[in-house]
């Protein structure tokens, strides 16, 4: 892993965590990277996750925005992977900048009345992604950015989705070829 400038022990935890991927559902490193950058890139101050997982992709995310001077909010409806995420970002020392919410993220999107998000990555139950998009409608900033993973590896879970966001005048996507199929959203 040479293609961020993280030190040895955050480095040691994510290639840690790469091992786990398939137990935790986490990203492909391909993907995680890309993410960092795309926050560096777009300055995003505000992210919202949903689906932490045991942290992988937080970690990235974080470490993307300790440059941006930015935070995550990041929505996971599991405790054993809440304990195991707060673990992880402590070792990476990122939880300062972390706040986990625990509970249904149709549920916590609700409660985000006046937070918008200039940075949005989902990653969790596959048939709600169109309801969390329709959630964050009005909480997200104009040019932000929208990520969905999974899209081709689970298509038919995620098609009312894709096809809303493809016919919405409001979005410019693009779906991107990274394992699983990541889905480019920016709102106009």
């Amino acid at each position: 892993m040479n293609d961020c400038r993280f030190d040895i022990e955050t480095k040691n935890i994510l290639n840690k965590l790469e091992e786990t991927r398939k137990e935790f559902w986490n990203l492909p490193h391909e993907s995680a990277n890309f993410i960092n950058m795309l926050i560096k890139i777009a300055k995003a101050k505000r992210v919202l996750e949903i689906g932490t997982s045991n942290g992988y992709s937080g970690i990235w995310i974080s470490k993307a925005l300790l440059e941006t001077g930015g935070k995550l909010d990041t929505i996971e409806f599991y405790q054993k992977r809440i304990d195991l995420a707060l673990e992880n970002f402590k070792k990476a020392n990122v939880n300062d900048i972390i706040t986990i919410h625990k509970g249904s993220a149709l549920n916590i999107i609700d409660e985000f009345e006046n937070n918008t998000f200039d940075f949005v990555f989902i990653d969790a139950s596959k048939p709600e992604y169109l309801d969390y998009f329709l959630k964050l409608e009005s909480k997200i900033t104009k040019n932000a950015i929208i990520l969905a993973d999974n899209v081709t590896s689970h298509y038919k879970k995620v098609e009312n989705f894709l096809n809303y966001v493809k016919n919405n005048k409001n979005y410019q996507c693009e779906l991107l070829n990274f394992d699983g199929g990541l889905f480019f959203i920016r709102k106009i």
